[in-house]
């Protein structure tokens, strides 16, 4: 089967893209804010109790996210300027709303990432999809006071329709896509694909390719090296995927703030949101004589 989604462009061919102020690359954190169910099988640390019900040592780490290690990283947010794009599971304005109210006071970008992270966006007929995007951008419009602009699924997960019925319920962008480091348009009428990553992804570094926090950081820094070079010619935009029971444990939580230290202290750098580079590319893309 062919990717009918969008068409194949080598990045060698593409305009310019010009980000506001003469920055080179858009830098953006996309903040994983998430629910898990007790008793699904999840994000795991250890698959040996995976299937145990209740599974504590896996919960327990999942919770810690929530509890401690958001908190943590707000700090270094606030302390470098970051803005993050939070990919909102819409449970969690149930269940942790008093991230949604700090959230809210540092007019954080709201994405909608599902309901939980217990379900992988999969297997549904349209209109039973339609009811359950519906549901779920609207409970985090209600709670945020912003209707997301962007989505990205659980696990990157989408249908075929996925990207069509979010245009219609009012958003313009996914990030389930990580095959560029600019976004593209996709062949639905309105909707673009904006950089994200699975691999400079604490999840993946620390969890499945067990780095270290000095690797972590140095991978942040190869690869904000490389873009920057890259920029020369044209924008790029960095994604950096952080999840709070993760990057967020104690031993871990200076690398980060060390990595968005180097970020923010050089030149040409545009510390955004996934909402604004969205919006930016799709501004230029309608009037592609204005540089």
């Amino acid at each position: 089967m062919e990717n009918t989604l969008y068409d194949y462009s080598p990045i060698i061919d593409r305009p310019k893209i010009a980000w506001p102020n003469g920055a080179r690359v858009a830098f953006y954190v996309g903040l994983n804010v998430e629910h898990f169910e007790l008793g699904k099988p999840s994000t795991s640390i250890w698959q040996g109790t995976a299937h145990l019900q209740p599974d504590p040592l896996n919960h327990g780490w999942r919770d810690y996210g929530t509890r401690v290690g958001i908190w943590r990283m707000i700090e270094s947010f606030d302390r470098h300027g970051i803005r993050p794009s939070v990919l909102l599971n819409s449970d969690v304005v149930a269940h942790y709303p008093e991230i949604i109210e700090a959230g809210r006071r540092r007019n954080w970008a709201w994405l909608a990432h599902g309901k939980t992270n217990s379900m992988l966006h999969a297997n549904m007929a349209p209109e039973e999809e339609r009811h359950f995007l519906t549901d779920v951008i609207d409970t985090i419009e209600h709670a945020t006071g912003q209707r997301p602009k962007g989505w990205m699924g659980p696990g990157l997960t989408e249908t075929f329709e996925t990207p069509r019925i979010l245009k219609e319920l009012g958003l313009s962008y996914v990030l389930d896509w990580t095959a560029d480091d600019q976004p593209f348009a996709l062949n639905v009428s309105g909707m673009i694909s904006v950089p994200y990553s699975v691999e400079l992804n604490d999840l993946l570094l620390f969890g499945a390719n067990g780095l270290t926090g000095e690797q972590f950081y140095q991978t942040v820094v190869d690869q904000f090296d490389q873009l920057y070079a890259d920029s020369a010619s044209s924008g790029r935009v960095m994604a950096l995927a952080l999840h709070p029971f993760v990057v967020g444990q104690a031993f871990r939580a200076k690398y980060l703030d060390k990595a968005l230290a180097y970020i923010a202290a050089h030149e040409g750098v545009w510390l955004t949101t996934s909402d604004e580079i969205a919006a930016h590319y799709a501004g230029k893309q309608s009037r592609p004589d204005v540089a």
